[in-house]
């Protein structure tokens, strides 16, 4: 009766770990200015899916105003060479950075998405992929990053996946309380 249970609590565990979202952060000591000026630069598309990088993009920045990030202001479109034939190359990241710098920005989000689609099969479960950092414009220094992964169901639509991984990935970023930002 008791191996009995125990199969099952396993099977359980391992059905529910199927669905589970991985998240890694880390952040400097001290909280990070709401009220500052924050950009949001090209997320960077590793991933066979054409737009994905945007797709997140625009998720981010959705996340971030809901965090109380309200003034993030987002790169020009000059900058995006988001494309399945023409890959997001480290030029443009450091074309996006002083832009953001002759901005009078004090941080800068910006990240690349490592998978971004429907897993092949039967099922076909949504699969995201991404890494995230927080860049202090002034010291050139990482203030925080992230990255985070998580598989869904096969019912399940790609774009609420990554919508509940960005949200976890950016609830971990610290920030200064409003009364004390200001």
């Amino acid at each position: 009766m008791t191996f009995l249970k125990y199969f099952w609590l396993g099977l359980c565990m391992l059905v529910l770990s199927g669905c589970a979202t991985s998240i890694q952060s880390s952040a400097k000591r001290e909280p990070l200015d709401p009220a500052a000026k924050w950009v949001l630069l090209p997320i960077a598309n590793n991933t066979d899916t054409p737009q994905a990088g945007l797709s997140a993009e625009a998720m981010v920045e959705h996340q971030l105003r809901t965090r109380g990030i309200l003034g993030v202001q987002h790169y020009p479109a000059s900058l995006s060479r988001d494309s399945l034939f023409e890959p997001t190359e480290r030029k443009v990241t450091e074309e996006a950075q002083a832009w953001a710098r002759g901005q009078g920005a004090r941080y800068a989000v910006l990240g690349s998405v490592q998978e971004w689609r429907y897993k092949v099969g039967i099922d076909g479960e949504p699969a995201v992929g991404i890494a995230l950092k927080v860049l202090d414009l002034s010291s050139g220094e990482v203030a925080w990053s992230a990255s985070g992964a998580k598989s869904g169901w096969s019912r399940e639509a790609l774009s609420a996946v990554a919508q509940t991984v960005l949200a976890e990935m950016l609830n971990t970023i610290p920030l200064a309380s409003s009364a004390a930002a200001k």
